[in-house]
């Protein structure tokens, strides 16, 4: 599976509570359901007006087809190509 960062505006989702945002949650879990193993949402960051996902997925068409039957907003999909963080500097200077 790929690895996808999505994008969706969603005002004010940084002012939801904890049933508002369990509520997005169910609603995307309900559809994942229905879709089958070859899609898995594994978080999102919530911020004051979007909410940015990480998914794994077959292709990048599930993550729109998860959209779409969902009535969730999709700005951007994009493909994971690599991950870093501060370690990845180490690799470098141990070379």
């Amino acid at each position: 599976m790929h690895r996808y960062i999505i994008e969706r505006t969603v005002p004010g989702a940084g002012r939801l509570d904890s049933t508002g945002l369990a509520a997005l949650s169910e609603a995307s879990n309900a559809v994942l359901r229905q879709q089958g193993p070859e899609i898995q949402w594994v978080h999102s960051y919530v911020s004051d007006d979007k909410l940015t996902c990480v998914y794994l997925a077959e292709n990048e068409e599930l993550i729109r087809e998860h959209a779409r039957c969902g009535g969730f907003p999709l700005d951007t999909v994009a493909i994971v190509h690599e991950i870093i963080d501060p370690t990845t500097a180490e690799v470098v200077v141990a070379r």
